[in-house]
């Protein structure tokens, strides 16, 4: 099939996972405009690949009431906007046996990058990829493998990961079942852990070896990328396709189920 987006929105592309995507869709023809907050490291990004492939957007995502009036501007700047990948989050412990520890902000801070923001970037650039039609065009979420099994630690992490993989599957089947809307690709890449800053970051992974745990971005990207040229759908990387691989068989066979019913009008549909 091979990759075929010609003009590619990353959120997230600052470090780790959404630079080494955007650099590869680089190499394979692709226009990226990089989004972050990290005004310096957008800079960096664009000086290293020229304005002529590289297009830079200065965003904080957490600003949810912002995203529909910034997704406006991104889409009447950049009419030729195919894919959106939206790869941004951010992950932090959470001690139950310590309740006292726990900074409600920061957990708020966490679901609203990994989870509300993602609905809300949907929902403000779907309209753009589906007056496109027929035109192929693409969402591509980053999810994690822990969305499919959780690491205590992480808790709340995990648990807008596997809300993200879940509001995945519904999306996909909606925009499939929509005349208007077949034409919206929608992919999930489902990483493990990955030797990035996600880790680094954390005060109590700081300094240990846990700080670089992980595949290496460029085995991440063996997988990552053989996914999406193949047009898959669910790119398990790593670790999740050997360990995961067949974890949610049985569950995608009740979605089907479901699916099926909602088409014999027995189950209730969205209006």
């Amino acid at each position: 099939m091979g990759w075929e987006y010609k003009t590619v929105l990353m959120v997230g592309c600052t470090a780790g996972l959404g630079v080494a995507m955007a650099e590869r869709m680089i190499e394979h023809g692709s226009f990226v405009i990089a989004v972050g907050r990290r005004k310096d490291r957008l800079d960096e990004f664009q000086a290293k690949h020229g304005p002529d492939k590289v297009a830079t957007s200065q965003f904080d995502i957490t600003d949810i009431d912002g995203i529909k009036s910034w997704a406006e501007g991104i889409t009447k700047t950049y009419p030729t906007l195919d894919c959106v990948v939206l790869n941004a989050g951010i992950q932090r412990g959470v001690n139950f046996t310590r309740p006292e520890s726990i900074n409600l902000s920061l957990v708020r801070k966490e679901i609203d990058t990994n989870y509300t923001a993602q609905v809300a970037l949907i929902a403000a650039l779907l309209p753009h990829l589906q007056a496109r039609a027929p035109e192929a065009s693409a969402i591509v979420t980053v999810s994690s493998g822990l969305g499919l099994v959780p690491l205590p630690r992480c808790a709340n992490y995990a648990s807008t990961k596997a809300a993200l993989h879940a509001l995945v599957w519904s999306l996909r089947a909606q925009l499939q079942d929509h005349e208007g809307s077949r034409h919206v690709r929608v992919v999930e890449v489902v990483p493990p852990a990955v030797q990035t800053e996600l880790h680094e970051l954390q005060d109590d992974l700081r300094g240990t070896e846990f700080a670089h745990m992980g595949i290496t971005i460029g085995e991440f990207m063996q997988g990552c990328w053989a996914g999406l040229e193949a047009g898959d759908e669910e790119i398990l990387v790593g670790p999740v396709k050997a360990n995961f691989g067949t974890i949610e068989d049985g569950r995608r066979l009740w979605f089907n189920k479901f699916l099926a019913a909602a088409a014999a009008g027995k189950l209730p549909t969205p209006k």
